[in-house]
C-alpha cells in the first residue's frame, strides 16, 4: 500500500514557503489523492493539507492584491495607469 511521505503530513515549518512552493505542494497532494493505493485515511490528511496551503495561498494573494492596490489605486479599476506613479517624483515641476 502507497504511503505518503510522514514529513509532508507534518504541519508546515516556520519557515514562509513562496506561492510557488505551496502550489507546487498542492499538486504534488493532488497527485497522491488520484493515487489509489493512497488509501482513505492518508487522503483525508492530505486532504485537509490541501485545504490549509489553499488557505493560506488565498491569503497571500488577498495580501499582495491589496499593496499593489495602495502602491497604485488606479489598478482597482482594472485598467492600467496611462503614467506609473514614480515618475511623478521624477516630473520636472517648473
Amino acid at each position: 500500500m502507497y504511503e505518503p511521505s510522514t514529513a509532508r503530513l507534518t504541519p508546515m515549518s516556520n519557515k514562509k514557503q513562496s506561492i510557488e512552493e505551496l502550489i507546487t505542494r498542492l499538486e504534488e497532494i493532488t497527485t497522491q489523492i488520484d493515487n489509489p493505493d493512497t488509501g482513505v485515511e492518508n487522503s483525508i490528511k492530505l486532504y485537509e493539507e490541501g485545504l490549509r496551503i489553499a488557505d493560506l495561498c488565498k491569503k497571500r494573494l488577498q495580501d499582495s492584491r491589496q499593496k499593489l492596490e495602495t502602491i497604485n489605486p488606479e489598478s482597482q479599476s482594472g485598467k492600467p495607469s496611462e503614467t506609473p506613479r514614480y515618475t511623478d517624483l521624477f516630473s520636472d515641476p517648473g
